[in-house]
């Protein structure tokens, strides 16, 4: 089971950026397929992005040209670029690999005016 944390939350703006990290602590990272999720205050936990093993995206319709998946196999770390964020993008943000079954402390977006 790779192991991963989360990182680059903070407060923000609307209409403003921020770039998340996930760094994989296992060997494993670059056969995993995956993924960001996130759980906004009252709300159920939802899926907000994926990228394969081949680099294969997809994109929860809210987030669709504004947030941008990617992942550095060399550096063991994934990523999601946020732009244009709105007061609805407040959520506490985790990373996981597809298949598994367990899940981190998260990074916490606050976006506010």
């Amino acid at each position: 089971q790779v192991q991963l944390v989360e990182s680059g939350g903070g407060l923000v703006q609307p209409g403003g950026s921020l770039r998340l990290s996930c760094a994989a602590s296992g060997s494993n990272f670059r056969i995993n397929d995956m993924a960001w999720y996130r759980q906004a205050p009252g709300k159920q936990r939802e899926w907000v992005a994926t990228i394969s093993r081949y680099g294969t995206t997809g994109y929860l319709d809210s987030v669709k040209g504004r947030f941008t998946i990617s992942r550095d196999n060399a550096k063991n770390t994934m990523y999601l670029q946020m732009n244009r964020l709105k007061f609805e993008d407040t959520a506490v943000y985790y990373c996981k690999p597809i298949q598994s079954q367990t899940w981190g402390q998260g990074t916490l977006v606050t976006v506010s005016s």
